[in-house]
């Protein structure tokens, strides 16, 4: 299993800091929620921040997930400023074999991002090409929200899916992702756990990373 704090929910005032910090503290993958204000509706960041942290030291892996439409302006820009995965949601694209390929060319992970109302045979056509398949577990736009429950069963069936075609693909979950939450996620097939509030909004990173590292075993 992989954690990946959105930052979100870091500090912007110190962000190289507190990205770094959270690293030490046990992290494996930086994730950016990305939103335009268009297809969803709030506003956050730009590739620039992708480009500071990586010129500020950062060099664990970075996760840029494109709540924008259209994408492929954006997929070229994120993955210049030193993204190393990149998913998008397949409403936002007119083309989205095109849009897969364009990630796949500049040497970036891809992947697919799924909202709760979105159907997993949304994806079937794709999912050989797909790194990971990243499952919404609330409705996209804003950080701190409760956890969809029956987004765990979402997770089994995608997991079946891929088992099923002997796909290499992972799972990754976002959208409530706690202690309390994560297990349940765990058991029914997700890999990459994207979590902001439950890990910044903390006093200890390190403590809470574990919290949801051992949340798993119980």
């Amino acid at each position: 299993m992989q954690i990946a704090p959105s930052i979100l929910s870091a500090d912007f005032a110190r962000l190289g800091e507190d990205v770094q910090h959270v690293l030490e503290s046990g992290a494996d993958i930086v994730h950016f929620d990305v939103m335009d204000n268009h297809y969803v509706p709030n506003l956050t960041f730009g590739p620039m921040i992708c480009q500071a942290l990586r010129n500020y030291g950062i060099c664990a892996p970075i996760d840029v997930h494109l709540m924008v439409e259209p994408v492929d302006d954006l997929i070229s820009k994120f993955a210049n400023a030193g993204a190393s995965m990149i998913s998008f949601h397949p409403e936002a694209s007119k083309h989205i074999d095109r849009s897969i390929q364009l990630v796949k060319s500049h040497g970036c992970e891809v992947g697919l991002a799924l909202n709760p109302g979105t159907s997993l045979v949304t994806i079937e056509e794709v999912l050989p090409l797909l790194d990971f398949v990243l499952i919404m577990s609330v409705n996209p736009g804003f950080g701190g929200q409760s956890f969809i429950e029956n987004s765990v069963d979402k997770i089994s069936r995608l997991h079946e899916m891929i088992k099923r075609r002997g796909l290499p693909t992972k799972i990754e979950v976002d959208g409530g992702v706690n202690a309390k939450t994560i297990k349940s996620c765990y058991d029914a097939g997700a890999e990459i756990f994207v979590a902001g509030s439950a890990i910044f909004n903390s006093s200890d990173y390190k403590e809470s990373i574990q919290a949801l590292v051992d949340a798993t075993k119980r």
